[in-house]
C-alpha cells in the first residue's frame, strides 16, 4: 500500500529543538493512521540521547532525523557509517546480456601491450646531433689540439737545415774547399747529423715498427729499415774515407714528417668542421639516376658516415705500402749481388744508395698533401669528404641534378614591378597568375604566392594545366590563361603594345589578350656561380637542370652565370619529374657531408673527390717510375761496379729532379 507523507520543515524544526515546544505535526496518510504527532513526544527521549556538547538551536542533526522517521513508520532505525557510503554495490549481470556482448576469443587485458606514446620534440634531432659531435669530432679534436703541430712543424724544419748544412759540406768538397785531412771531420758531421734527424723522426720510425708488427708494410716501415742500413754505411764511410749519403736520408725524414704534419692538419680541420655543424646534410650516390649515370641526392647527414670511413686506407696508400715492400726486398737483392761481385762494402753502399733511390722522398706526400690542400678548400664551405669510399664512388661519369634552388635559392627572385592592362581587375590577375605559377613549381613560385598574400586575394584552382616552351596555360574559372614569356606570347600570337616589352618579365594573358607584366630580377649568388662553373669544368661530370621555372632558358643561363650551357643537360618535363621524386635509397653511399646551404658545397665536394682521386693515383704512379728507374740504374752500377758513380750529390740531385713533379700533382686539388 502506497502512503504519502508531507512533512513542514519549520514543524519538525520546532520538535528538535529544546527552546520551544514542538508544533502539532500533520502528516497525511492512508485511512485511519495514527497521528504521528502522537506518537514523536513518546519517542524524543529515546531518540535524541544526551549531547556530548551543548548544540545550537539551528543544528539539525540527521541521525535523529533518520530514526524518528523510521519509528514513525514502524520500523527499526538504520545506522549509516562513513564505511557504507564509501562502499560500492556490486551487482551481477544476466546471463544472457554477458553472452551476448562478451567476445569469445578476446584476449585478456593484461596482455594486450600498451603503445608508447609518441613524444613531440621537435629540437630532438639537434640534440642527438650535439651529442654525436661532442662524443665524436669535438673530443677528436681536442685531443688532437692537445698534441698540436708545433713540434711537427719545429722537426721539419730542423731536418731541412740538416739537409742544408749536410749539402753544403759535400758542396764544399767536392769544390775541393775542405782539405783531404780534414775529411774525417765531415764525414763524423755527416754521421752525428743522420743520428740527429732519426731522433728528430722517432715517431716516425716507430710508427713504422707498428706497422710492421700489425702486418703492414707503409713508407715509414721502409724508412726505419734505411736508418739502419745508413747507419752501418755511415760507419764504414768512417774507416773507407768517404762521404754517406746523410743528406737524402734527412731529405726523407723531412718528408715524412711533413706528410705527418700534412695528415694530422687535415685530420684537425675535418673534425673542426663538424664540430661547429648546426645542420649536416649528406651527399648520397644513386646508381643509374640519369641514362645510366651516377646521380646524387641530398638526404639526412650522420656522423657515422664520416667517422667510419675517413682514417680507412686508400686504394693508392695500398698500391705505395707494396710497392715499399717490393723495393726494400730489390734492394736487398742489388746488395747481394754487388755484395757477391765487389765484396761487403759495396753491398752496404749498393743497399743504401738503392733505398734511397728507390723510394723518392715526396712519396710520403702522395697522397696527404692533396687531401691536405683540398681539405683547406672544403673547410671554407662547411664540407667534408667521406674517406677513400667516396672518392671510388665518384670514378664513372656522373650527373649532377640541379633544380631551380639550387640555382637561385630563396630569396634571389625578386619583383621589380607590376603593369596591368585591358579590362581585368588586378586581383584577379594576380590570383589566376600565382595559381599557374604555384601548379608549375620552379623559384617563382614563392614570389607570386606572397604578391598573392600581400593583396588578400583567394587562391584559384587550376584546371586543364598544360605546360608549353616557355611558358604555361591552363583553364580558370571557365576562362583560358596563358603566363610565360615575351616569345612565348609571341608564338601564341598575343598582341603586345608599345611598353611592353620587358627583359625579364613574366606576362599574363586571358582568353588571348595581355593583362599584365611582371618585372622580375634574378640575383645570382656567388655559392650558385661558383658551384655551376666548377661543375661545367671539370669533365665526366654531366649538370643536368632539373628547374620547373620556364625563365630558365639556355640563353639567360649562359648570359647569368657566364658557363659553356654545351656542358649542360636541360631535361624534359618527364625526366624533370622522375627525378625530382626519385628519393635516395638507405643502402645509398654518403660521400660527403655539408653543413652549410648552397650548390658550392655539394658541387666542390663531387668534383673534389674527383680531383683528389686522380692527384692521388697519378702521384704515386710517378713515384713509382721514379723509384723503378733508380732501381734499375742500382742494378747496373752493381754489375758493372761503377762505385764512384754512387756519391751522396748524385743520389741527391736524383731525388731532386723527381720532387719536382711530385710536388705539382700534389697541388691539382688546389685548382678547383
Amino acid at each position: 500500500m502506497d502512503r504519502k507523507e508531507e512533512f513542514d520543515l519549520d514543524e519538525v524544526m520546532q520538535v528538535f529543538t529544546t527552546q520551544a515546544p514542538p508544533a502539532p505535526l500533520t502528516v497525511k496518510l492512508d485511512p485511519e493512521p495514527e497521528p504521528i504527532s502522537e506518537l514523536i513526544p513518546e519517542l524524543i527521549p529515546e531518540l535524541i540521547p544526551e549531547p556530548v556538547q551543548e548544540v545550537s538551536s539551528d543544528t539539525i542533526r540527521l541521525d535523529d532525523i533518520q530514526k524518528a522517521v523510521a519509528a514513525a513508520q514502524g520500523t527499526d532505525a538504520v545506522k549509516i557509517t562513513q564505511e557504507d557510503l564509501t562502499q560500492t554495490q556490486s551487482f551481477t549481470l544476466p546471463e544472457e546480456f554477458v553472452m551476448q556482448w562478451e567476445p569469445e576469443d578476446e584476449e585478456p587485458m593484461d596482455d594486450i601491450p600498451i603503445p608508447e606514446p609518441v613524444l613531440h620534440r621537435p629540437k630532438s634531432r639537434l640534440g642527438e646531433l650535439r651529442q654525436k659531435l661532442v662524443e665524436g669530432p669535438e673530443k677528436r679534436y681536442y685531443e688532437l689540439s692537445e698534441q698540436g703541430v708545433r713540434k711537427l712543424q719545429l722537426a721539419v724544419i730542423a731536418n731541412l737545415l740538416l739537409v742544408l748544412l749536410a749539402l753544403g759540406g759535400t758542396l764544399l768538397y767536392v769544390l775541393g774547399i775542405i782539405p783531404a785531412q780534414r775529411l774525417r771531420l765531415l764525414v763524423f758531421a755527416q754521421f752525428l747529423s743522420l743520428i740527429l734527424s732519426a731522433l728528430l723522426s722517432y715517431h716516425q720510425l716507430i710508427e713504422g715498427i707498428t706497422d710492421l708488427v700489425q702486418g703492414r708494410f707503409t713508407p715509414n716501415t721502409l724508412l726505419f729499415f734505411s736508418s739502419l742500413v745508413c747507419c752501418v754505411d755511415s760507419v764504414l764511410c768512417l774507416g773507407q774515407l768517404r762521404l754517406s749519403v746523410c743528406a737524402v736520408f734527412s731529405l726523407q725524414t723531412t718528408m715524412s714528417l711533413w706528410a705527418a704534419y700534412n695528415r694530422r692538419n687535415t685530420e684537425m680541420g675535418q673534425m673542426d668542421t663538424l664540430r661547429r655543424a648546426s645542420n649536416l646534410n649528406g651527399l648520397a650516390c644513386v646508381e643509374e639516376d640519369y641514362r645510366g649515370m651516377t646521380g646524387f641526392r641530398i638526404c639526412r647527414g650522420e656522423v657515422e658516415h664520416f667517422m667510419d670511413h675517413y682514417n680507412e686506407t686508400s686504394g693508392p696508400d695500398r698500391l705505395l705500402n707494396g710497392y715499399c715492400l717490393a723495393v726494400t726486398v730489390t734492394s736487398l737483392a742489388i746488395a747481394l749481388m754487388g755484395g757477391f761481385f765487389h765484396g761487403f762494402g759495396a753491398a752496404v753502399q749498393l743497399c743504401c744508395a738503392s733505398l734511397m733511390v728507390g723510394m723518392p722522398a715526396t712519396a710520403f706526400l702522395a697522397t696527404v698533401r692533396p687531401l691536405e690542400v683540398l681539405e683547406k678548400r672544403l673547410h671554407k664551405l662547411g664540407t667534408v669528404i667521406c674517406g677513400w669510399q667516396a672518392v671510388k664512388g665518384l670514378r664513372r661519369r656522373i650527373a649532377v641534378p640541379l633544380n631551380d634552388k639550387d640555382l637561385f635559392p630563396a630569396g634571389s627572385v625578386k619583383l621589380n614591378g607590376v603593369k596591368f592592362y585591358a579590362d581585368y581587375e588586378p586581383d584577379q590577375v594576380v590570383a589566376y597568375t600565382a595559381a599557374l605559377i604555384k601548379s608549375n613549381g620552379g623559384a617563382l613560385e614563392e614570389l607570386f604566392e606572397q604578391l598573392r598574400q600581400s593583396r588578400n586575394v583567394r587562391p584559384c584552382e587550376v584546371e586543364d594545366f598544360r605546360i608549353y616552351d616557355g611558358g604555361i596555360g591552363g583553364m580558370i574559372n571557365g576562362v583560358g590563361v596563358m603566363v610565360g614569356t615575351l616569345q612565348f606570347m609571341q608564338d601564341m600570337h598575343v598582341e603586345m603594345g608599345r611598353g611592353t616589352r620587358v627583359n625579364q618579365a613574366v606576362y599574363a594573358a586571358i582568353n588571348g589578350e595581355l593583362c599584365g607584366v611582371f618585372a622580375v630580377a634574378y640575383s645570382k649568388a656567388k655559392s650558385s656561380a661558383a658551384g655551376i662553373r666548377t661543375l661545367c669544368a671539370c669533365r665526366s661530370v654531366i649538370p643536368v637542370l632539373t628547374t620547373k621555372d620556364f625563365m630558365l632558358t639556355e640563353s639567360f643561363i649562359r648570359g647569368k652565370f657566364g658557363v659553356n650551357t654545351r656542358r649542360l643537360v636541360f631535361a624534359d618535363r618527364d625526366t624533370t619529374t622522375e627525378i625530382c621524386d626519385r628519393k635516395a635509397p638507405e643502402e645509398a653511399k654518403v660521400v660527403a657531408l655539408t653543413t652549410k646551404e648552397g650548390l658550392a658545397p655539394m658541387a666542390f665536394a663531387i668534383t673534389g673527390a674527383r680531383t683528389l682521386g686522380s692527384a692521388m693515383k697519378t702521384g704515386v704512379i710517378i713515384h713509382m717510375v721514379g723509384g723503378i728507374l733508380g732501381l734499375l740504374i742500382m742494378a747496373a752500377l752493381a754489375y758493372i761496379g761503377s762505385m764512384e758513380l754512387l756519391s751522396p750529390l748524385n743520389v741527391l740531385l736524383y731525388q731532386l729532379v723527381w720532387m719536382v713533379p711530385a710536388l705539382l700533382v700534389t697541388e691539382w686539388t688546389r685548382t678547383l
